[in-house]
């Protein structure tokens, strides 16, 4: 492939396929419970990205939610691999270390996980909980993930991130200095940011130490603070074509460090969250086209321009 693939990432470390299962282990946000603010960043619905397995009023033990995640999978790709339980759902370190630790070992504990991935804010990690999942990661495939969002400080102001990005890049060097796997999240298309912007993002985050690495294109969801913007008028930040993203995401590539793995570069979320609908990318018969395919074209564009990630890396 032209890129450095997630699932081979796995494959080489594990010999196998490794399915991650999302987690709602009941964290809050300090964006959201007026620690920092109580609206949250403005881009933010998290039901939306959540597996219905996850979805229940009063939330399922954590034990329950990894068996129907395995079930579900073991159905949909008839075979059953091992997990990474992923603890997706907000904030995830963010509560005292003693409930970290009950909720983490819980879920370690499950006969087919093999280790946990971490979803967090990086204003929400101290040196104690780091040093904490360094001792787990002693035994068991342990990683987190930060939302890093966009790495620009006017860009996060804007989005009522509750941080600046000295913050990200403090999180990620204490997280590397424990040697615990970390990756990070980032938003193309947030507001004021040009493309020049986005791809510049590429030699920011190679000055990271980072392993893993999600894009998502910007979705403006209902229940939202931009979807209340937009309502009472404010313009949504332009939107992408899926050819003028494939090519935005390939100039991203060629400029990122050749050792980070991708591990997704879009995001996908179920129609009834669509602010904008019409803004999803549809086949000419309307169909519409599912993330596994984006892979498949970002490796048509590049094998097209007969380039590669890294390519123009320095």
């Amino acid at each position: 492939m032209r890129y450095n693939n997630y699932s081979g990432y796995f494959k080489s470390l594990f010999g196998e396929r490794i399915q991650k299962l999302s987690i709602d282990a009941g964290f809050s946000c300090p964006n959201r419970d007026g620690k920092l603010s109580t609206g949250g960043c403005t881009f933010c619905n998290n039901n939306a990205f959540n597996p219905s397995y996850c979805h229940t009023e009063q939330r399922k033990s954590i034990t329950q939610q990894l068996n129907e995640g395995i079930e579900f999978h073991e159905w949909r790709y008839k075979k059953a691999p091992r997990y990474l339980a992923y603890f997706q759902s907000y904030s995830n370190t963010y509560a005292p270390l003693n409930i970290l630790r009950e909720r983490y070992e819980e879920a370690l504990s499950h006969p087919k996980v093999v280790g946990l991935v971490v979803g967090t804010r990086p204003d929400c990690i101290d040196d104690k909980k780091l040093d904490y999942i360094a001792s787990l990661a002693k035994k068991h495939y342990v990683a987190i993930e930060y939302g890093i969002e966009s790495c620009y400080d006017e860009t996060l102001q804007r989005i009522n991130r509750g941080h600046d990005f000295a913050t990200t890049r403090w999180a990620f060097e204490a997280t590397a200095q424990r040697n615990i796997p970390c990756g990070g999240h980032l938003i193309l298309g947030l507001p004021g940011e040009t493309r020049e912007m986005m791809v510049a993002e590429a030699d920011i985050i190679n000055s990271l130490p980072i392993n893993t690495l999600k894009l998502h294109q910007l979705q403006i969801l209902k229940g939202t603070t931009m979807e209340q913007e937009m309502l009472a008028g404010t313009p949504p930040p332009p939107s992408f074509a899926l050819d003028d993203y494939i090519s935005l995401v390939c100039d991203f590539l060629e400029r990122l460090r050749p050792d980070i793995i991708m591990e997704r570069f879009a995001g996908e979320v179920p129609p009834r969250y669509q602010a904008l609908p019409e803004r999803s990318w549809r086949r000419s018969d309307g169909r519409l086209i599912r993330n596994e395919e984006i892979p498949q074209r970002i490796e048509q564009e590049l094998e097209r321009r007969n380039s590669q990630q890294g390519k123009l890396y320095v």
